[in-house]
């Protein structure tokens, strides 16, 4: 071909071609022409610094565990508290307060700081604990708290601030809580999952509903926050155990659990079912519990062959955690107990997420290990 066509058959071409739309290369997560499908990169869990204690932070959640191995647990400051003291002080417009007992003056004195400034601050208590020295302070400084005069046992841990946040887990506002006791602390920002927790605030301290006068009215049970799943529990009301059984029921690979006291028949056996089913079930208990308890599950445990130990901790092993598959997580105040279900005001939480789920293994590894040998 002489050179000057040539020339002229590769300008045209060269003219088609710049003119020709252009394909865009297939979005991370999609697929296009038979391309291999990019795979997201997992949620970023990163370390928060605590003195006494672990901290984990994600992209809507913070979690905290306690460390009374640590040498210096023995001074009672620099514990996982200060992060909830420093949420409370970054309240602009409300604080919902329901708490078991209270005797940590770092988080009593940011309460004041908060009434101080201007925030509505609210407290419901379990009249048990109300006249003790702390909540007396704060009465005194002018902070009402309302007691659940009740024979059940207001037994919640949480705080709602500006009804866009919550604070909730199994740790009780006192010193032996942060300091002496295995706890977990979960902060969760999301307005739907405040609600749930401003729902049944307003049942306890503006209609004077507590235990089983309490109804079911959680208005978002299950939310999807940051592609995570978030469902929230409250009893007597909302049929926890029910939700309970059929989340141990599916388990398909893995159970490990901590529990302050485990006398729930139900749960138990479906957890012995699962294991002769071939699905992995170890757990720790608190020694004290099995050791008073009527209708403690220990033995029945031990006697089916589960690593289920004592724990070796000298203070409590105050956790109520259920850790289902390595993906999903069950945690709040909500012993294993009839009287959590049927009594008491308590609160559950489940986080359908592998990355917290890997927190709490590393916390149950933890205290298994220190635990005693069956």
């Amino acid at each position: 071909m002489p050179k000057r066509i040539l020339f002229f058959v590769l300008l045209t071409a060269f003219i088609f071609s710049a003119c020709a739309p252009t394909l865009a290369s297939p979005p991370v997560g999609e697929t296009g022409g038979g391309s291999q499908t990019d795979t997201p990169a997992p949620p970023m869990v990163e370390e928060i610094p605590v003195h006494v204690g672990y901290g984990y932070q994600g992209s809507f959640y913070e979690i905290y565990f306690t460390d009374p191995a640590n040498p210096a647990a023995k001074q009672e400051s620099g514990g996982i508290e200060q992060a909830l003291a420093a949420s409370i002080d970054s309240a602009r417009l409300s604080l919902d307060v329901a708490i078991y007992s209270l005797s940590l003056r770092e988080v009593a004195n940011a309460l004041l700081r908060a009434r101080d400034r201007g925030v509505a601050v609210r407290v419901v208590m379990e009249s048990d604990n109300r006249e003790r020295s702390v909540p007396q302070a704060l009465i005194e400084g002018g902070l009402p708290i309302l007691g659940d005069r009740r024979e059940g046992l207001m037994h919640d841990k949480f705080i709602v601030i500006d009804r866009s946040e919550v604070w909730t887990g199994s740790l009780n506002y006192t010193v032996s809580g942060a300091y002496e006791d295995n706890n977990n602390l979960v902060h969760i920002r999301s307005v739907k999952v405040a609600e749930n927790y401003t729902t049944e605030f307003e049942e306890m301290y503006t209609d004077d509903l507590f235990g089983p006068d309490s109804i079911a009215a959680t208005p978002n049970p299950s939310v999807t926050v940051d592609g995570l799943r978030v469902e929230t529990y409250f009893s007597p009301d909302d049929g926890v155990a029910a939700r309970l059984l059929e989340l141990l029921q599916g388990a398909q690979e893995s159970i490990y659990f901590l529990a302050f006291s485990f006398t729930s028949d139900d749960l138990a056996q479906v957890m012995r079912g699962r294991a002769d089913a071939g699905v992995a079930v170890s757990g720790v208990m608190e020694d004290a519990q099995v050791k008073s308890n009527q209708g403690t599950e220990f033995d029945l445990f031990v006697q089916s062959g589960l690593d289920v130990r004592r724990d070796g901790n000298s203070g409590q092993m105050h956790h109520k955690v259920i850790i289902i598959d390595r993906s999903i997580v069950i945690t709040g105040s909500y012993n294993f107990t009839a009287s959590a279900e049927d009594r008491n005001d308590e609160n559950l939480v489940v986080l359908f997420s592998p990355e917290i789920a890997e927190l709490f293994l590393a916390e149950f590894e933890r205290v298994f290990d220190a635990a005693q040998q069956p």
